[in-house]
């Protein structure tokens, strides 16, 4: 196919403006595909994964080609820009199979065989360029436009000598449509390029490729920048959630060792058994790093608290009923989120009433979603020391903080006491839906 010169200055601004048209709205929909968003998140990738990249791009971009080819759209063709890109984000292969990929068409349906060499070229000098630039990041900061504060660059520069890359990268798009050109006036036919007839034509067409490769890379980069922010979002979420269990263990065996502490001299053998239930607790803790667990694990758990607490109290003056329903039983809930609750129950409402009384668990699991009910019949809570504990207790703010984190505003935390009858919470949250996932954090979490 003969070269297409171009003779006006209109033309010069369409067909740039087509190019860089073209190649945002393909990055834009190539960027919405979840495989690619992981493509970009890997630096180091496999053959698999280097082949995979280059039919994300190759592919749309053929058809550019294809429509240069039978409608002479020539903005359409962007063949150059996306080897390019493909050389300096995923590296020499890649860049080689893109190029290949796009040239095909022309070679085959517009005789233009020196579209294959010259495919290897763009490809052969971006991925040098990626490999020699030591920081890879680099690549995704790419931007035609000069810096604004070019004294504080300059100055810079003379302080700290070390290569420019953002001019190294722009140097090589303008070389590389620079040696298109030239190789596309001497080859006759052989080669498709833009023959742009004045000077000022020939640097806006170089600036306009820069902007070209430079495009797909701040699309692209956004989405990076998107999901870092997501996975810095969910492992600040998980850092909450582990925090808030660390400050529930501690206050658990200060109360626990203080029980044995106190048995040891009058009933070893007690005190051995409540070390005992102790190092099932801590065993089943360390083997257990996940947030969520299901009801039935819970209450295997928290069987041998309550057991360390009958020790301390007896069993005259400490009473455990439990009414739970078989369907909740497999349900998902935050791990460790019975204990300081059931605590709470057998510390501030069964302790001061002389002759003891009965804590009761209660859980139904109803239209995707779990109640959880912890109930004592001891000396209540006035309504003044109610409203202090729910604000500043350790265990009910951990609890309410927990399921906060977990559950954003989706849950529902109640506390009714009435003094010389007893106290119930009442904890209501959306039932976890990927149950074979036990630590990942609900989509509505934060």
């Amino acid at each position: 196919m003969a070269p297409h010169p171009i003779n006006s200055s209109g033309i010069v601004y369409v067909t740039v403006l087509i190019k860089l048209g073209v190649i945002a709205s393909l990055a834009s929909i190539i960027g919405r595909f979840g495989r690619f968003r992981q493509l970009l998140m890997i630096e180091d990738r496999t053959i698999r994964q280097k082949l995979l990249f280059a039919a994300f791009l190759g592919i749309p971009f053929t058809l550019g080609v294809l429509t240069r080819l039978i409608a002479h759209y020539q903005g359409a063709d962007l063949s150059l820009e996306i080897t390019v890109v493909a050389g300096l984000v995923a590296g020499m292969v890649p860049g080689l199979v893109t190029g290949m990929m796009v040239s095909l068409p022309a070679v085959i349906l517009g005789h233009e065989f020196l579209a294959l060499p010259m495919a290897a070229l763009y490809a052969l000098v971006a991925g040098t360029a990626r490999f020699l630039c030591p920081n890879k990041e680099e690549v995704w900061k790419f931007s035609p436009f000069i810096d604004l504060s070019l004294y504080r660059s300059i100055k810079q520069r003379f302080k700290h000598p070390a290569m420019d890359w953002q001019v190294m990268f722009f140097l090589v798009c303008a070389s590389l449509e620079m040696a298109r050109i030239e190789v596309g006036r001497v080859s006759r036919g052989n080669l498709f390029y833009l023959n742009p007839p004045h000077w000022w034509s020939s640097l806006l067409l170089l600036m306009a490729t820069a902007i070209a490769v430079a495009l797909p890379l701040r699309v692209w980069n956004g989405i990076r920048m998107e999901r870092k922010l997501e996975e810095k979002e969910r492992m600040l979420i998980q850092a909450r959630v582990d925090a808030l269990i660390s400050q529930i263990n501690p206050h658990f065996l200060f109360n626990t060792l203080s029980a044995v502490s106190s048995l040891i001299r009058i009933d070893p053998d007690l005190a051995r058994s409540v070390l005992h239930k102790l190092s099932n607790i801590l065993r089943l803790r360390l083997k257990t790093q996940t947030h969520f667990v299901t009801l039935r694990q819970e209450l295997d758990f928290i069987a041998d608290y309550l057991d360390i607490e009958i020790v301390r109290f007896g069993r005259d003056k400490l009473q455990v009923q439990k009414a739970i329903e078989p369907e909740a039983l497999d349900a998902m809930v935050p791990s460790m989120i019975l204990q300081p609750l059931v605590e709470n129950a057998i510390r501030h409402g069964i302790s001061p009433k002389i002759e003891g009384g009965t804590v009761t668990l209660r859980a139904v699991r109803r239209q995707g979603r779990v109640t959880i009910e912890i109930s004592d019949d001891g000396v209540g809570i006035a309504p003044e020391k109610l409203r202090e504990i729910y604000k500043s207790g350790i265990g009910i703010t951990n609890v309410r903080e927990r399921l906060k984190v977990l559950y954003g505003e989706d849950f529902a935390m109640k506390i009714e006491s009435q003094p010389g009858r007893g106290t119930t919470v009442h904890c209501e949250f959306p039932e976890l839906v990927v149950a074979e996932s036990p630590a990942a954090v609900p989509a509505g979490a934060g």
